[in-house]
């Protein structure tokens, strides 16, 4: 027959141990988690497959209800309420990556004269969808015709896709304005709008403590589009600033080195190209 112990000192020994063991391993899941760029990928891809189920949903709920206006509403809300979670958690996750190390400029060849035709392609359709009526897309382009430069389209395609919605989100009516010009082998972009968010998206672009900004301004969707803007200009190496457009609309500028190829056959002409996309 074995004896009870006269105190519970041991049992509380080996109940801290068990605890501490316990938390050295989630701390370790945790780690292995956030340093593994296919298990982030593997969480975008099952959020991506429910929410185009809903969005699958909604649409043929639009087809079977399009008699009644209520009915229409709650499926564009649905819709509008998918493509922000679906954007919202894409940023995350490519900030996320690049914070594990695990992303890289990738230049590659690309003309100067139709570099963001399938980015304002893009943009072109979310203007018109319902919600946007009273929203216009400006592009203003200045470029060297026919001119090719060493750059990363795909990285900046996402920092204005960001800068994007976030303008879309604190511009109600008037315009957003997108261009970009070449000179001293730096192209320089920017997205103007008319809305409200200037003061907001200010703060979130200098911050030093986002938490601090995020207790002054609560929008978790502008601070992540923002710092994911700000992390993939820096990888690019390019620098960032933020202008008033009128009295409270935002326009942010990023500049991104950018290696002319040299070709002696093709004749460069410089024009300005405005354009507004209704």
């Amino acid at each position: 027959m074995f004896d009870l112990p006269t105190n519970d000192s041991g049992a509380a020994e080996n109940s801290n141990l068990i605890i501490r063991k316990k938390r050295d391993g989630m701390n370790s899941l945790n780690n292995n988690m956030a340093n593994c760029p296919t298990i982030l990928t593997g969480m975008s891809h099952e959020m991506r497959t429910h929410m185009n189920a809903i969005v699958a949903f909604s649409f043929l709920m639009k087809e079977h209800c399009s008699d009644n206006p209520e009915s229409e509403e709650f499926s564009h809300q649905i819709l509008n309420s998918c493509e922000q979670l679906i954007g919202l958690f894409d940023s995350f996750l490519d900030s996320a990556i690049i914070d594990t190390g695990n992303s890289k400029a990738d230049a590659k060849i690309c003309k100067l004269d139709n570099l963001l035709d399938d980015l304002l392609s893009e943009f072109r359709e979310t203007i018109n969808k319902e919600g946007h009526k009273d929203l216009e897309l400006v592009t203003e382009i200045r470029f060297s015709n026919s001119v090719d430069v060493f750059i990363d389209k795909n990285k900046i395609f996402r920092v204005i896709r960001s800068l994007f919605q976030n303008s879309i989100k604190n511009t109600k009516s008037g315009y957003i304005k997108i261009g970009y010009h070449f000179s001293d082998e730096k192209v320089t972009f920017y997205v103007l709008d008319s809305g409200q968010g200037y003061f907001k998206c200010k703060e979130f672009l200098h911050t030093e403590d986002l938490n601090e900004s995020l207790v002054l301004y609560n929008d978790t969707y502008t601070a992540i589009n923002i710092t994911l803007a700000k992390k993939l200009i820096q990888m690019l190496g390019g620098t960032y600033w933020i202008e008033c457009n009128g009295l409270t609309g935002s326009g942010i500028y990023f500049s991104i080195p950018a290696k002319m190829v040299v070709n002696p056959n093709i004749n460069i002409n410089k024009y300005s190209n405005n354009m507004i996309a209704i």
